[in-house]
């Protein structure tokens, strides 16, 4: 199975999921999400990834998310679909659903809750990558799930016609550079930490899965357009606006933050399901204080080609 060259590059938002106050899923409102986002210029999307709360979702759920993103998408901008099972058949099962779904890509993390040695890791990825037809987007998250799949293994994977890019959220920026030295352009490299997006394009990546771009997808997309084009002045004072913001998804309830920021711009709701809770009064004023800093000093934007808000 050989999957075409992709031309993934730019902000995709780590896209959240929607709940009604019951907790149901609320694909209207998810769709809606979705929507604005590309309407604001993003470049593309990935749903059901960490930040969509992927493992807190029902197979059932996790196509109809699959299905509406097509559908608002019709085309514009790449849909990239999270994978992360418990084991290498199921996370196989999803990705031939995502096929089914007509996504773009599949973003595959490790198999979960297992803390997999490094062969085992490869093994992973590997069978998954050679029974579906998709691009493949190599997921390495190790603070959040516990394996840490190292430029090593993801040169082992480098026969895999389907596995073309590497998502790195362990904020180590080598990764980029130690990968290259391995197996050169073999790769799409992709930004997965939001702190360290600036440094991670400087070291080769080409697009940025972004939790923060929810709350602020212009912004995000004028940072990530500066950084390729080597404007440094102009980035500066936004990358310092920005930063106390995208710290807040480096942290182990990046999830809850990111949805209390959307919700505080208007562009969607708080609620995460359990066991993702809501955050505790100190850590929500502190948010919603980050928040009013940044909104009241809002920068005006340099130019990079987006179209007004």
């Amino acid at each position: 199975m050989t999957s075409p060259a992709v031309t993934w590059q730019g902000v995709f938002p780590a896209v959240t999921t929607q709940f009604h106050e019951d907790l149901s899923l609320d694909i209207e409102g998810t769709a809606a999400v979705m929507g604005a986002l590309i309407r604001d210029g993003v470049s593309g999307l990935v749903i059901c990834g960490t930040v969509g709360e992927n493992t807190s979702l029902t197979r059932a759920e996790k196509s109809q998310i699959m299905e509406a993103a097509v559908a608002v998408s019709a085309g514009r901008v790449p849909v990239i679909c999270g994978v992360a099972e418990f084991t290498s058949a199921f996370a196989t099962e999803t990705a031939r659903e995502a096929a089914r779904c007509k996504v773009d890509g599949i973003m595959l993390m490790p198999a979960l809750v297992y803390s997999s040695k490094p062969h085992e890791s490869a093994a992973h990825f590997r069978t998954v990558a050679a029974a579906t037809d998709l691009p493949v987007m190599v997921y390495n998250n190790p603070p959040i799930y516990k394996n840490d799949i190292t430029p090593d293994i993801l040169a082992s994977l480098a026969d895999c016609d389907t596995i073309v890019c590497f998502k790195d959220s362990s904020g180590d920026t080598r990764r980029f550079i130690d990968t290259r030295n391995r197996v050169g352009d073999r790769f799409v490299l992709f930004a997965g930490l939001d702190d360290v997006v600036v440094e991670s394009i400087a070291m080769g990546a080409v697009g940025w899965v972004s939790g923060m771009s929810n709350a602020f997808p212009q912004e995000g997309e004028t940072l990530f357009r500066l950084a390729r084009a080597g404007r440094m002045a102009e980035l500066m004072p936004l990358y310092e606006w920005f930063m106390p913001l995208l710290h807040l998804d480096a942290r182990p309830d990046l999830v809850q933050c990111i949805k209390l920021c959307e919700h505080l711009v208007g562009r969607g709701s708080w609620r995460t399901r359990p066991p993702r809770l809501a955050l505790p009064d100190e850590d929500r004023a502190f948010v919603v204080q980050a928040m009013a800093h940044a909104m009241q000093h809002r920068p005006a934007l340099p130019d990079v080609g987006l179209a007004p808000a």
